[in-house]
């Protein structure tokens, strides 16, 4: 690669474990065949070194080197807390 590091964005949907969140990060794309715009999601682990996030917040996380065995993203910034 050339040293960028990947960045999403997403919505945390479990705070559950220490110091890591569960990351939903949804997509939208135009079906090949049919045209119709769909929708696909997926969960990402991420680090998040003081518990700050809880479950609803939008978050940014930024890609890392593999930290456990499926954790291979950090807590970047916090976008926006739930209300």
């Amino acid at each position: 690669m050339n040293g960028r590091k990947v960045k999403k964005v997403g919505v945390v949907v479990s705070d559950k474990m220490d110091k890591t969140i569960v990351v939903k990060v949804e997509r939208q794309f135009k079906h090949p065949l049919y045209k119709k715009i769909v929708r696909r999601h997926k969960k990402f682990k991420a680090h998040d070194e003081k518990n700050e996030c809880r479950i609803g917040d939008t978050v940014q996380i930024q890609e890392s080197r593999p930290l456990s065995k499926d954790k291979r993203w950090v807590l970047s910034k916090i976008i926006e807390r739930r209300k």
